[in-house]
């Protein structure tokens, strides 16, 4: 221990404007980090985050339910492809709430998502593979981030829509469990028109419960 201290003592006398350089960095790194997520928190922004996002129609009623939400790394397992799609959700706006995905990536990212939810109902594929009866039911899947009206937080949202529904959208406006699901409404517009014209940004998927 005698010969510890001094040795200690001699290191930091040599060595003390790299250590002070050290502490500054990490400090303003914690700074800078706390400031972000402020900032983010004050935004009701978690674009990290991905929810799968079941939309329909029933009675008139619009509603809207979450299947999963996980950290979207989780999900896509690669911190640059989850990066690029973060920055690709930030040029979303008011009236285009779908991720402009280049078409080279969509089936990543889409497969991914669809890994996730065909995990979840991967009973109801086993019941259908023994002969047993379920029910089966065709949905799209295809990702977005809203910004319109009132939107309470932006995130990744993987919407998740029977086809038959996207394919015979009412043309009038259902009644809504909030205020705020008006902005959904216009995204199934948005999403039925894309379905329409660029079909590559959705993946069909069977779902059998």
């Amino acid at each position: 221990m005698q010969e510890i201290i001094p040795s200690l003592l001699s290191y930091l006398a040599n060595n003390w404007p790299e250590l002070i350089w050290i502490v500054v960095a990490a400090g303003a790194a914690s700074y800078l980090a706390g400031k972000r997520s402020r900032n983010l928190w004050e935004k009701r922004e978690f674009l990290d985050r991905l929810n799968v996002s079941l939309t329909s129609i029933r009675d008139g009623q619009l509603r809207i339910r979450t299947v999963l939400e996980m950290d979207a790394i989780d999900i896509f397992l690669n911190r640059t492809a989850t990066a690029r799609l973060i920055e690709l959700a930030k040029q979303t706006t008011a009236t285009e709430p779908m991720i402009p995905i280049p078409e080279s990536d969509r089936w990543y990212y889409l497969n991914a998502v669809l890994n996730e939810i065909s995990e979840r109902f991967a009973i109801g594929h086993l019941r259908q593979d023994a002969g047993l009866p379920v029910k089966v039911e065709d949905y799209l899947l295809c990702l977005t981030c809203e910004r319109a009206g009132a939107v309470r937080t932006q995130k990744v949202r993987a919407m998740l829509v029977r086809r038959q529904l996207l394919e015979a959208l009412p043309s009038e406006e259902p009644k809504f469990e909030s205020p705020n699901h008006i902005t959904r409404w216009h995204t199934l517009q948005v999403m039925a028109q894309k379905w329409r014209d660029d079909p590559d940004q959705f993946l069909n998927l069977q779902i059998c419960f």
